[in-house]
């Protein structure tokens, strides 16, 4: 299947029964999707919104309602959801949003990219405020996460980022559908009517300093929480690696096939892929660092999960950065001529005591 309708499937499957979205390249097989098969299930409901910024509000009043909601854009369009997406975590609702991410700033162009890393981990909106992020590098982990993001927003009450790319949005490959599990969502946080209890409501206007000061504290217990057991991340071949490339999504696909060229040459290079992008898997690169000491991180940006890495390592290690922003997806020979000259002029440096 294809990667965007391989999304759509999964959040189905996932009892996802709420979409709204608004049409924007690369991701629209994704909302065309959503139209045609969300309604087939029972209390599905699909709305193409009058614009992005209706679409992550209404996704909000879902949620509240007590629905596994999920709305998808890109990068544009994911700008105006800002707004809404600090509001739901100010709620705290869950839901998921999908970033099919392309060339900026502005409209740039619609070609994949990488860069809105910092919008998607450093929240993006106003506010003290965190939304888990999720970086998929295949088809069958965009499948996977996505399912998981689900869960993941039920668990801590937040909105989850699915952050890929054009390029995984339109690529087909074979999937498998793992089975989701139930849902367990508190019936104390949702609104259906008070009924005969007492009232029930979520705000997020709090005017008073003191109980806003207390709200956000309390959010930041959970990011605590979250962050030291939410973090996930793959290793490929760095048991015996002297240089690790870091990279994630389709940048970390370049990048294997770049460490296959390079170890038929005898250079011992591995990867490093973080799956969470916030929390970042700082502890699990750390640990790495203790035996490793040389890494250049690959972006298709000029470099923004490079600030997390370098906060990461703290100076405990040689970091190089190589990067394409602005659309350009380079092939795998080219990152190992890059990794083959800074692996070398390592050698060289080292030899020399």
């Amino acid at each position: 299947m294809q990667g965007n309708m391989v999304i759509a499937e999964a959040a189905i499957r996932a009892g996802c029964r709420f979409y709204a979205g608004y049409p924007i390249t690369p991701q629209n097989e994704l909302t065309e999707y959503m139209a045609e098969n969300i309604r087939k299930e029972e209390g599905g409901v699909f709305i193409q919104s009058e614009s992005e910024i209706a679409a992550i509000n209404m996704i909000a009043g879902a949620s509240a309602a007590g629905a596994r909601v999920m709305t998808s854009s890109s990068s544009p369009g994911i700008s105006l959801k800002q707004e809404g997406i600090s509001a739901m975590a100010a709620d705290e609702l869950p839901g998921v949003i999908v970033n099919m991410m392309r060339g900026g700033p502005g409209l740039g162009n619609i070609r994949p990219s990488q860069g809105d890393y910092f919008q998607a981990t450093r929240g993006g909106g106003h506010g003290d405020y965190r939304v888990i992020v999720l970086a998929p590098a295949t088809v069958q982990e965009l499948a996977d996460l996505t399912m998981d993001a689900f869960d993941l927003a039920d668990k801590y009450r937040t909105p989850v980022m699915i952050l890929a790319d054009g390029m995984m949005g339109q690529m087909m490959e074979p999937v498998i559908f793992k089975k989701p599990k139930p849902r367990q969502y508190d019936e104390r946080y949702v609104l259906k009517g008070a009924g005969t209890g007492k009232s029930k409501f979520i705000r997020g206007l709090i005017l008073d300093a003191p109980l806003l000061e207390e709200h956000n504290w309390k959010l930041y217990r959970k990011y605590q929480v979250l962050s030291q057991n939410e973090t996930r991340c793959e290793s490929y071949k760095t048991d015996d690696a002297d240089m690790v490339i870091i990279a994630y999504g389709t940048a970390a696909r370049v990048a294997k096939g770049a460490i296959k060229r390079l170890r038929d040459t005898g250079l011992k290079v591995g990867l490093f892929r973080p799956i969470s992008l916030w929390p970042f898997p700082t502890r699990e690169l750390r640990e790495m660092s203790e035996r490793i000491k040389y890494y250049l991180v690959f972006e298709m940006s000029t470099g923004q999960m490079l600030e997390d890495v370098r906060l990461a390592l703290q100076g405990y290690a040689d970091i190089d950065f190589y990067g394409r922003p602005g659309g350009i997806v380079p092939p795998p020979v080219e990152l190992a001529n890059v990794v083959s000259r800074h692996y070398k002029k390592k050698n060289e440096y080292m030899n020399q005591f």
